[in-house]
């Protein structure tokens, strides 16, 4: 994709967070990539939270135990069930997602001064996440309906039939065979309502998520920063940005991910329950799940999230910090090409005739 040429004027500066496409395009290929590599570890994550739902079952397997029973059962293809419609969430949400940051955090500065420095960061991750949600929720409800049904052979078979619950069974949702026939089957079945089904878990969880992830990277910038002044005053170490991003932004997606785990067992369970309805919203899952299973059920599947995020958030930020780097540089070499035909016009100028 061609890059979009940075506007420089003297009055506006030259404006380091400026757009261009380029930073849009490789933040969706590592959030693809990223997404597509972990995803066996997201649907671990599902299959422990959505248990209580699809089994009824109130004990949690751990990782070792649900790896074994998806191998046994659905083979290597149960690990990659709704692979496409994460894939496509991501890719389409990406991009959306940290161009809003920097815009938002520059905006929100300059208008109030106030809510500078680590609130500015909150909020510029909570607006960015809840416009990506307008596509990436449909895609995640698809996703996961798709992770808990695994094959078709397992999802129909005697055996499953025999432990899902009798109320909730076959009349959950019929066997989706891909993305579009996944989303065409809960439109068919209950519209636009079906597909945005636990949208607003969904920012309960992510616009915390969001906002907690780029306030501890940047807390942690300034904690390095400080760190190296003070233990390595004198030191010629250079850490590059992109090295940094990689190292601190997987810290704070890993801390983030931990914080906000039992926001994403309520979603998780909304999203999965279909038309036998468990949970009656989200305040009622929050209640039921802590009355029935405690801290322990609100905590199900924190580790294989904290496993999920913490590559996929340091490919994110390690490709940002590089993106910053190398679009800055850019722009300081246009700079020096606009000043340096200044002062060539200014010399031609004053040259006798």
């Amino acid at each position: 994709m061609a890059s979009m040429p940075p506007s420089i004027s003297a009055s506006d500066g030259v404006s380091p967070s400026a757009p261009d496409p380029r930073n849009a395009t490789t933040s969706k290929f590592f959030g693809a990539f990223g997404e597509g590599m972990m995803h066996p570890i997201d649907t671990l994550k599902t299959r422990i939270q959505s248990q209580a739902v699809i089994s009824g079952s109130q004990s949690e397997k751990s990782i070792l135990q649900m790896l074994r029973t998806v191998s046994a059962s659905d083979g290597l293809r149960g690990f990659y069930r709704g692979v496409t419609p994460g894939l496509t969430g991501s890719l389409a949400t990406g991009a959306t997602y940290f161009g809003v940051i920097e815009s938002t955090k520059k905006w929100i500065e300059e208008k109030n001064p106030n809510l500078g420095g680590h609130w500015s960061h909150f909020i510029a991750g909570a607006v960015g996440d809840t416009l990506g949600s307008i596509v990436y929720v449909p895609c995640e409800v698809v996703k996961q309906r798709m992770q808990v049904q695994g094959t078709k052979q397992s999802w129909s078979s005697s055996i499953l039939q025999k432990n899902v619950s009798q109320k909730a069974g076959p009349q959950m949702y019929c066997y989706y065979t891909g993305m579009f026939q996944a989303g065409h089957s809960i439109w068919k079945q209950h519209g636009v309502k079906g597909l945005y089904a636990g949208y607003w878990s969904t920012l309960a969880r992510d616009v915390p998520f969001a906002g907690l992830m780029v306030t501890f990277y940047e807390a942690l910038k300034d904690l390095a920063e400080f760190g190296k002044r003070r233990l390595l005053p004198r030191s010629d170490l250079q850490v590059t940005n992109s090295f940094e991003g990689l190292i601190l932004g997987g810290i704070a997606g890993g801390l983030s991910a931990y914080l906000t785990t039992p926001l994403d067992v309520i979603k998780t369970r909304l999203q999965v329950q279909g038309s036998i309805s468990r949970y009656n919203g989200w305040s009622d899952a929050l209640r039921t799940i802590w009355r029935t299973e405690g801290l322990k059920g609100m905590f199900k599947g924190s580790i294989p999230r904290v496993i999920w995020y913490i590559p996929a958030s340091a490919l994110t930020f390690m490709a940002v910090e590089f993106l910053r780097d190398h679009f800055n540089d850019k722009m300081d070499d246009n700079v020096h090409e606009v000043t340096g035909l200044s002062l060539d016009t200014k010399s031609k100028i004053q040259e006798p005739v």
